[in-house]
């Protein structure tokens, strides 16, 4: 999220880590790649940095239907087709970041639930909970549930691999990071606070790979921290990439996942202030390029919030897989989310994933 930056205090877990300021959008770092969006969607209707964070929903039995979930802060949910187009708008809280999980089963019949951080109260954070109907693409709301104290900011699931038992993580803008065990026995989701850790300042971005346990959260002006969620290992985060002006550029916002066999792949973020994107090995940390998304078709990207990827078949236009990010400064027009072929990221980026 663009801000002002504020000073804060030191802290002994920031030590391996350089701290830098967002202002206003630098021009990209020497070495930085470049790819076009093919497709933007309908801009979201407010206005003053309002749009911010997508999901992404694959349609298995035809790809080129799948749908993405996107949120427009001030308002509610907006559910785009993959020509951009908005199949619906579902008014809601001041919902930030937004996720989903498909393949679920709610009170025994299937279902995609949607969740999304709700900040509609400064003072306390919820968790927002949505139904993706797979045969209608409709969303309807489902259940708000409480977290606790603090303002909502981030948020991601997890789907653990021993069970398929289901966790959402809200991350809080003091860097409070709650788990939330969901329980969708019921035709409501009902949720139970679990562990809580904690970064050194304002964070948001987040995701969470199932395959290995692994979460992934961004402090703004700092880096990215990783977290081991499974049982029995150590539980404070870790540095996975630093704020550094040479790889990512503060603000940290959007991660998203390119996943590649039993562990491998690569982490994407948003580097937010020069307007582009960072790839990060999974194994190791190690940065493997960066892009920006110019002008071409449509338009390019600008001071990105959210973004996501999802790999596989999405028709004709994303044979290989998906990357959407949310566009900062789409003028004239209100803000809105471009979709990028992930054949075109990987090309300039050099090989797998």
């Amino acid at each position: 999220m663009r801000r002002t930056p504020v000073a804060m205090p030191a802290l002994t877990a920031l030590a391996l880590l350089t701290t830098a300021c967002a202002t206003t959008p630098r021009q990209p770092i020497d070495g930085t790649r470049q790819v076009r969006a093919t497709v933007e969607t309908t801009p979201v209707a407010t206005g003053n940095d309002a749009a911010d964070d997508p999901a992404i929903w694959r349609n298995a039995a035809d790809p080129a239907r799948s749908l993405i979930v996107a949120t427009d802060k001030k308002a509610g949910l907006h559910v785009y087709e993959l020509d951009g187009r908005q199949r619906q708008f579902l008014p809601a809280a001041r919902l930030n970041n937004v996720d989903l999980r498909a393949d679920l089963q709610l009170g025994g019949e299937p279902a995609v639930i949607v969740a999304a951080s709700d900040r509609s109260q400064i003072d306390r954070a919820q968790l927002a909970l949505f139904l993706l109907a797979p045969a209608s693409g409709e969303l309807r709301p489902l259940a708000t549930v409480p977290v606790g104290n603090g303002e909502a900011y981030g948020s991601c699931l997890y789907r653990r691999a021993a069970d398929a038992a289901l966790f959402a993580f809200v991350v809080d803008k003091d860097g409070n990071i709650v788990e939330l065990a969901l329980d969708l026995s019921g035709r409501v989701p009902q949720a139970k606070a679990g562990r809580r850790f904690k970064l050194g300042s304002q964070s948001e971005g987040c995701v969470v790979d199932d395959r290995t346990g692994l979460l992934y959260v961004g402090e703004e002006d700092v880096g990215i921290w990783r977290i081991d969620l499974n049982a029995g290992a150590d539980p404070r985060p870790v540095a996975f990439a630093r704020v550094d002006d040479r790889n990512l550029v503060a603000d940290v916002e959007g991660l998203a996942l390119a996943p590649q066999g039993e562990r491998g792949g690569w982490l994407i973020a948003s580097s937010q202030g020069d307007s582009s994107y960072v790839a990060y090995r999974l194994d190791d940390g190690r940065p493997v390029g960066r892009f920006q998304i110019v002008d071409g078709a449509v338009d390019g990207t600008r001071e990105t919030d959210g973004i996501e990827l999802m790999l596989g078949d999405f028709g004709p236009q994303f044979p290989d897989g998906l990357f959407v990010a949310q566009d900062g400064d789409n003028a004239p027009d209100l803000q809105n989310f471009k979709l990028v072929p992930w054949q075109a990221i990987r090309a300039v980026l050099g090989g797998s994933p």
